[in-house]
């Protein structure tokens, strides 16, 4: 009971997002966020490891002006409670696949220099990945079991392909921006709900992407 005081959120409501589900799939950079293995084969991630780096991710997320934060986010799943963490941060969102040279080529019309990039997927935000490591902005990154780890700066692990876990983790991630800002002095205080961040999408919406 003790342990769970002391998490972001009650242990009962992480477990019910499936924020510790991950996949089949293991990268090597991820094997010290895994907490087990379950029969059916898939990989359990360590609850108290994600709440810790959430509260590590917030902390510095809050370090930047909100200008200066970028989000990135291509699955359906992901794009509303991406969206939605940056419009309350005050970051920028990019949705989809991020331009090559929108980071490095200054003479391009859409060029910007944010100095913090929050990826969502860093398989399916490649792009997004490799434009911001080759100008040595910083990289926070949601990481399920296959993803890669190469140029990430700080590790999210957590189930990052699920409706709820996802939206669960930007709910919680732009609360604890905005509280390590000041502009919020409890959980309380943020007139949020998670629902919010959770996206409405219908099936067919996720057989095209799924295809994609």
């Amino acid at each position: 009971m003790e342990e769970e005081q002391q998490l972001l959120a009650n242990q009962n409501d992480y477990l019910e997002a499936g924020i510790h589900i991950a996949t089949k799939m293991r990268s090597p950079g991820m094997k010290k966020f895994v907490y087990k293995v379950r029969d059916d084969g898939l990989y359990l991630l360590d609850l108290k490891t994600i709440d810790t780096r959430v509260r590590i991710a917030a902390k510095m997320i809050a370090a930047y002006a909100p200008k200066d934060v970028v989000v990135t986010a291509s699955r359906i799943y992901a794009i509303v409670a991406a969206e939605k963490f940056a419009e309350l941060i005050g970051a920028k969102f990019m949705k989809g696949r991020v331009t090559p040279g929108v980071f490095t080529n200054p003479n391009r019309q859409d060029f910007i220099e944010p100095k913090l990039i929050v990826i969502s997927d860093s398989r399916n935000e490649k792009q997004a990945v490799n434009e911001a490591s080759k100008v040595n902005m910083p990289i926070v990154a949601l990481s399920d079991t296959d993803n890669s780890t190469k140029f990430i700066d700080l590790v999210i692990p957590s189930n990052n392909r699920g409706r709820k876990s996802l939206a669960f983790l930007y709910f919680l991630l732009a609360r604890e921006v905005l509280k390590e800002r000041g502009e919020v002095k409890s959980a309380s205080e943020f007139n949020h709900t998670i629902g919010e961040f959770e996206a409405k999408v219908e099936t067919k919406q996720l057989k095209q992407e799924a295809v994609a």
